[in-house]
């Protein structure tokens, strides 16, 4: 038996190593998107591919990595391959790594005097994997084959050994080459990190305590996670039910419906009700709706608990296949990423409303209000921050990635140095959170000039229509929209869902969502509303209308 203290000891070393490997990942990278928005993330998990450390890096990926790892492994056994020491597996499948095709996924087998320790693994975002638009996400897409390269389950490393084969294939299929070989090679250098830290455990505390500490880390956390249920639902509980929907591109909307059972001992998510999968690029694959629920179920009852495959064992998850939640290939899952993703995790968190009354704030923005733009030879990606939600206690955040992203931005220095773009604006959105007790945050406003011909630009984001929701009484918080200013002067609205191409001079216009409020406006102190108009962050007009219901 391997005693208290050295397992907590063991535990802290595994996650500062999940740092440190995204450490090493941010400074060798190439591409800024991996480089200083830092869409990475980096993971250690057991024999048995349960995840019993991780970073605090991106929720999507995270959440989704166990899954990941015990598809991948499969897939290659079922193949006749097996992962021996020095041996790297890579993919991108997003119906067995859990994500979408942009998410290039490595794992690394750990071994100890031949034995089996643990896998260190990392997902990071490529921004271009190619595709029938630069980026892969976009407007008119119809299955994953248009989003970009597939890549199965395969060896990018042999006993040591890179595969330059399997390097060169890759580079052959994308627009971006040099990012990729170059971010490739970084996340090669994360798992190297990961290897070297864990075998350095097992080697100060032996391999068998190591193995014993990693489920004593599962067990803890599964036997922990029951018991904050038992104290918030006492001897009952209860079921609750919330619906959301995501935005097609056809103008209709699809249905995402939940049911929870809550019990001392655990919660059971049932997705059944959910609408079928669509032939466009927003349906979520089974790990991604994994990672929404857990991370919405977890950020209500306790945000600050380790986070492992213990919670996990508690918390099952029913996504019937062939929904927007659990789709069959090849339907297309570049935008189920990146913003069913976010509605799932409103849909879960309103219904957790219900649940947990006091515990949970309004809706933030519920997308990712992703930009991608492309010419020849280069691509750009980012996700823009926007207004996340009012909480009980206090406003929202202002401009800010919220719930399934925490990536930063890109530093306008870095992106206009690296590509043809010149920066307009970027600034918070006035009177872009909703009205409450409480004021949900500010939206975004960011514009880029386009400085060559030819350029494909590809606006994906949601809440255009359904704006984010207000709580106990709190107003929903701005609408997402976007439009162009071509050269000429001439403006141009675009749907939530564009693939454009723009010429030199035109500038393209993002303008984020705020999130909802929280409470009654008219309960909001006067002295607050005037603060708010002298920061600029609410209009006079706005003011005088803020006890008005419908106002907006």
């Amino acid at each position: 038996m391997v005693d208290r203290v050295t397992i907590e000891v063991i535990r802290h070393a595994a996650i500062f190593t999940a740092e440190e490997m995204g450490v090493v990942l941010r400074n060798t990278a190439f591409s800024p998107n991996i480089r200083d928005r830092l869409d990475y993330s980096c993971a250690i998990l057991a024999p048995s591919g349960e995840l019993v450390a991780q970073a605090e890096h991106i929720p999507v990926h995270l959440g989704s990595m166990p899954i990941g790892v015990k598809n991948m492994v499969k897939a290659l056994e079922e193949n006749g391959v097996s992962l021996g020491p020095g041996d790297v597996a890579v993919s991108n499948d997003p119906y067995i790594t859990g994500t979408h095709l942009n998410d290039v996924m490595v794992l690394k087998p750990v071994y100890v005097d031949g034995e089996l320790v643990a896998y260190v693994a990392n997902k990071a975002h490529h921004v271009d994997v190619g595709g029938l638009v630069p980026g892969g996400i976009g407007a008119g897409v119809r299955s994953l084959r248009e989003e970009g390269l597939v890549i199965p389950p395969v060896k990018l490393v042999e006993a040591g050994r890179l595969r330059t084969d399997i390097v060169r294939l890759l580079e052959a299929n994308v627009r971006t080459p040099r990012s990729l070989r170059g971010d490739l090679m970084a996340q090669l250098a994360a798992l190297n990190t990961g290897e070297k830290r864990i075998r350095e455990l097992a080697e100060r505390y032996g391999v068998d305590a190591l193995l014993e500490a990693w489920e004593e880390i599962l067990g803890y956390t599964e036997k922990y996670t029951r018991t904050l249920l038992q104290g918030l639902v006492g001897d009952g509980g209860g079921a609750y039910e919330a619906e959301d929907y995501v935005e097609l591109e056809s103008g209709e909307l699809a249905k995402i419906r939940v049911r929870l059972e809550i019990s001392p001992e655990r919660i059971v998510a049932d997705f059944t009700g959910t609408d079928r999968q669509v032939d466009e690029p927003l349906n979520a694959v089974y790990g991604v709706t994994v990672a929404a629920t857990t991370y919405a179920i977890k950020a209500v009852i306790d945000p600050d608990m380790p986070m492992n495959s213990g919670f996990y064992r508690v918390v099952e998850i029913q996504a019937p296949r062939g929904t927007l939640v659990n789709p069959v290939p090849p339907a297309p899952v570049g935008g189920g990423n990146v913003e069913t993703s976010q509605r799932i995790a409103d849909v879960v968190l309103r219904a957790l409303a219900e649940a947990f009354p006091g515990r949970v704030p309004a809706a933030s923005c519920g997308t990712m209000s992703n930009l991608l733009l492309g010419g020849k030879g280069w691509a750009f990606y980012e996700t823009i921050g926007c207004g996340s939600g009012a909480r009980p206690c206090c406003d929202g955040v202002d401009g800010v990635h919220t719930n399934m992203t925490n990536t930063l931005n890109t530093p306008i220095e870095v992106a206009e140095a690296e590509y043809p773009l010149l920066f307009r604006a970027y600034e918070l959105r006035p009177d872009s959170g909703g009205p409450g007790r409480w004021r949900g945050g500010l939206g975004v406003v960011r514009a880029v000039t386009v400085l060559e011909d030819g350029v494909t630009v590809t606006v994906y984001a949601e809440r255009s229509r359904l704006r984010p929701w207000g709580l106990e009484g709190g107003e929903p918080g701005a609408p997402f929209r976007s439009y162009v200013v071509k050269a000429s002067g001439e403006r141009v609205e675009l749907p939530a869902k564009a693939t454009v191409r723009l010429s030199r001079g035109d500038t393209v216009y993002i303008e984020t969502p705020g999130g909802g409020g929280y409470g009654s406006p008219c309960e909001r102190p006067r002295d607050q509303l005037e603060h708010d108009v002298e920061d600029g962050k609410v209009s006079p007009e706005a003011a005088r209308r803020y006890c008005q219901p419908g106002s907006r």
